[in-house]
C-alpha cells in the first residue's frame, strides 16, 4: 500500500469519526406479534414474506402467520433464500413480490432471509437499479416499503442494521448494500424461535454477533451509544453464548443472546466494522464457509495484528467482561481478552482452521482491502499483512 492510499484511507476514516455520531440511525422498534401486523396492515392488505425453507418447515412464521389473520391481513411467503443470499434469489422475491400485489414486506429468520428481504426493499425504493449497482454506502433512492424482521437465530443483528450482504455468483464474490433506509421499521424478538437453533448454528451466529460488538467497539469512529451497546453486547455474548450452546433450552441464555445480537448491530451500524469482516466476506464468497465461523477463526488474528493500536480497547473489553480488574496492564488485559475468544473456539467446537487455498490468498487479500477501505479500523494493514492473517488462518 502506497503512502497516498494509506493517506486517502487515513481521511475518510477521520471523516467518518466526526460524522458517526450525526448519522440518521434510527434503531428499530420492537413489537409484540400483533402489534407487527396491525403495522404491517396500516402499510398495505398484502405482505411479502421472506424466509428459508428450513425456517418455514420448523414452524417459525407460524406466529406471525397467526398474527397476520387475525388482523386480517394476506400474505405471499417466499422461502427460497439460499445460506448466502445471492442477487438472483432477491430478483425472484421481487418478482413475486410485485405479481401478488404486496405492499410490505417482513423477514423470518436469520441474516440471510434478513439479507434477501433488505434487497427486495432497495430494489422497490430504486426500481430502475440492479442491486450491485447500489453496492457501497448510500446508494438507495426512494421510499422504501415498510420493513418488519423476525430474527430466528442470535448473531447477524440484521434486524437493527442498514447493511446487507449479497453474492454475486458469476465472480463468486460478496458485496455490501448499506443504507439507513433499510433499517426494519420493526422487529419482534421472540426467543421461542431460537430454542430449536442447532448447536453449530448457535456457535456460529453467537460468535459474529461478538465480532460485531468488537469491531465496532475497537474501531475510529465510535460513539457513546454504539460503545454503550457494543460493551453490552461482548458481555452477554461471553457469558451466555457457552450456555445457549451447551443447552438449546436454556430459555434465559437465549433471550440474552438475541438482545446481544440486536445490540451488536446497532453498535456495528454506527461504528461499522473492520478487517475481520472483510476478510470473512472473501473467504465465505470464495468456499461458501458460514459467515459467522469465518469470523470466529479471524477474530484473535485479527486483534492480535492491530498489536498496541487496539490494546487500551480490548483492556476495557476485557474488565467489562470479567476477565480482571482495573489494576491489569492493559497489554496484558488485552491479551486476555483475546485468549478468550480464541477459548470460544474451543467450547463451541468451531474448527481452528479454515479451506484457504495457498494460490486463492493474494485475491483474497485483495478483496478484503478493496471492502475495507472506508472502515474506520485500529491500524491500517496492507494486503501483505492480510495475507499473512489468511495463510496463518488456512488448514493446509
Amino acid at each position: 500500500m502506497n503512502c497516498f492510499e494509506k493517506l486517502a484511507r487515513k481521511t475518510v476514516h477521520a471523516g467518518l469519526k466526526l460524522v458517526s455520531p450525526l448519522l440518521p440511525y434510527r434503531a428499530p422498534k420492537t413489537a409484540d406479534y400483533p402489534a407487527a401486523a396491525a403495522a404491517l396492515k396500516g402499510a398495505g392488505e398484502k405482505v411479502l414474506i421472506v424466509t428459508g425453507k428450513k425456517v418455514r418447515a420448523r414452524g417459525l412464521c407460524d406466529p406471525l402467520l397467526s398474527a397476520l389473520e387475525n388482523a386480517g391481513m394476506g400474505w405471499e411467503i417466499f422461502d427460497d433464500v439460499p445460506a448466502d443470499p445471492t442477487t438472483s434469489c432477491v430478483e425472484k422475491a421481487l418478482s413475486l413480490y410485485r405479481e401478488r400485489g404486496c405492499g410490505c414486506v417482513a423477514a423470518v429468520g436469520g441474516g440471510s432471509p434478513m439479507d434477501c428481504a433488505k434487497g427486495v426493499c432497495a430494489r422497490i425504493a430504486s426500481p430502475k437499479k440492479l442491486l450491485v449497482r447500489m453496492r457501497g454506502a448510500l446508494k438507495v433512492k426512494g421510499k422504501v416499503p415498510r420493513f418488519l424482521a423476525v430474527p430466528t437465530t442470535a448473531g447477524s443483528g440484521s434486524e437493527a442494521t442498514a447493511a446487507a450482504v449479497f453474492t454475486d455468483e458469476e465472480k463468486h464474490e460478496k458485496f455490501a448494500v448499506f443504507s439507513f433506509k433499510l433499517v426494519p421499521a420493526l422487529c419482534v424478538l421472540d426467543p421461542a424461535l431460537t430454542l430449536s437453533l442447532p448447536p453449530a448454528v448457535t456457535a456460529d451466529t453467537g460468535m459474529d454477533a461478538l465480532t460485531h460488538a468488537v469491531e465496532a467497539y475497537i474501531g475510529r469512529a465510535t460513539t457513546k451509544f454504539s460503545r454503550k451497546k457494543a460493551e453490552h453486547a461482548a458481555r452477554e455474548v461471553v457469558t451466555n453464548l457457552p450456555k445457549a450452546y451447551a443447552d438449546g433450552d436454556d430459555g434465559k441464555a437465549r433471550e440474552r443472546m438475541l438482545l446481544a445480537a440486536t445490540d451488536a448491530g446497532e453498535a456495528f451500524t454506527v461504528s461499522y466494522v473492520g478487517y475481520v469482516h472483510a476478510l470473512a466476506h472473501a473467504v465465505g464468497g470464495k468456499y461458501g464457509v458460514p459467515h459467522g465461523r469465518a469470523c470466529a477463526v479471524l477474530l484473535p488474528k485479527v486483534l492480535r495484528a492491530y498489536g498496541k493500536k487496539a490494546e487500551k480497547k480490548l483492556a476495557r473489553l476485557a474488565v467489562f467482561c470479567g476477565l480482571c480488574d482495573e489494576t491489569a496492564p492493559k497489554r496484558e488485559a488485552a491479551e486476555k481478552f483475546i485468549a478468550k475468544t480464541e477459548a470460544l473456539l474451543g467450547v463451541l467446537n468451531i474448527p481452528n482452521a479454515l479451506p484457504v487455498k495457498e494460490e486463492d490468498i493474494p485475491l483474497l487479500a485483495k478483496r478484503a482491502s478493496k471492502e475495507a477501505f472506508p472502515y474506520p479500523v485500529p491500524r491500517i494493514l496492507d494486503e501483505k499483512e492480510l495475507a499473512g492473517i489468511l495463510r496463518e488462518a488456512a488448514s493446509f
